[in-house]
């Protein structure tokens, strides 16, 4: 079964950026569409951005255009490229196997992302 590590999230002013990075064991990942998550207190989780085993990548309204998914099948490594961070931003960011919008797989502790002034 394949595990997530992820890592990279911290604190960053607004419009500043972070790149985050989710290291996968256990089996190879890539095969799978993977998939970028993101987790603010007191909601649901909500997929961010999504990439293909092709790398063809999708996103959500609210991070287009400001963040960038990719992967690095050689390091079984799942990378989230994130600029002009917004107050709206903060969570914990989590990736995972992605199907349909849903994570399949097991989830990782995760990596908090905090943005303040």
């Amino acid at each position: 079964q394949v595990q997530f590590v992820e890592s990279g999230g911290g604190l960053v002013q607004p419009g500043g950026s972070l790149r985050l990075s989710c290291a996968a064991s256990g089996s190879s990942s890539s095969i799978y569409a993977m998939g970028w998550y993101r987790q603010a207190p007191g909601k649901r989780r909500e997929l961010v951005a999504h990439i293909t085993s092709g790398g063809w990548s999708t996103y959500a309204d609210s991070v287009k255009g400001r963040f960038t998914i990719s992967r690095e099948n050689a390091k079984n490594t799942v990378y989230l490229q994130m600029n002009s961070l917004r107050p709206a931003d903060p969570a914990v960011y989590y990736c995972n196997i992605d199907r349909w919008g849903t994570g399949v797989g097991s989830w990782g502790q995760g990596t908090q992302v905090t943005v303040s002034s």
